[in-house]
């Protein structure tokens, strides 16, 4: 079965060769937004002949063909989502990596509005929001003041 990446590969001309078929189809088959090592530990399995030069090569290629699109993602590594997709948001838990898509209407609403006040149309959103999972604190005592004698 074709993949919509493999789609997109040839309405762009682009030849679909053995290995770009695996790289698409494990990118294809993705949830969440691989790195180009773990695309290529994933589509080794489908083909042992599959170099790290290879996907490389592919995903520059397929990024450069406007069919993926390259995130920073709070990592060192670039990680990568297919383009074309809906505008949504990212959220990164900068302790775990974890990455948390949403939408947010409002806010894309407000991003429209503010590019036309300055005379642009929006043609893509991308944020990324950074934070940690915020951890409920116990209850504290008042602080003790410095000098003052306990009541008995």
């Amino acid at each position: 079965m074709e993949t919509r990446i493999e789609r997109l590969c040839m309405a762009n001309g682009l030849k679909m060769t053995g290995p770009r078929r695996a790289i698409a189809r494990v990118l294809s088959e993705a949830t969440g937004h691989p790195d180009v090592d773990e695309l290529h530990r994933l589509a080794h399995r489908l083909d042992p002949r599959i170099s790290l030069a290879t996907v490389y090569r592919t995903v520059r290629l397929f990024e450069q063909h406007g069919i993926l699109e390259r995130r920073n993602l709070g990592s060192r590594r670039a990680r990568y989502e297919m383009s074309g997709e809906h505008d949504h948001f990212h959220l990164v838990d900068q302790d775990s990596g974890k990455v948390i898509e949403f939408d947010e209407p409002e806010t894309e609403q407000l991003m429209r509005r503010v590019a036309a006040r300055h005379g642009f149309e929006l043609v893509s959103l991308k944020i990324e929001l950074f934070g940690r999972k915020a951890r409920s604190e116990p209850a504290r005592a008042e602080p003790e003041r410095a000098g003052k004698i306990p009541a008995r």
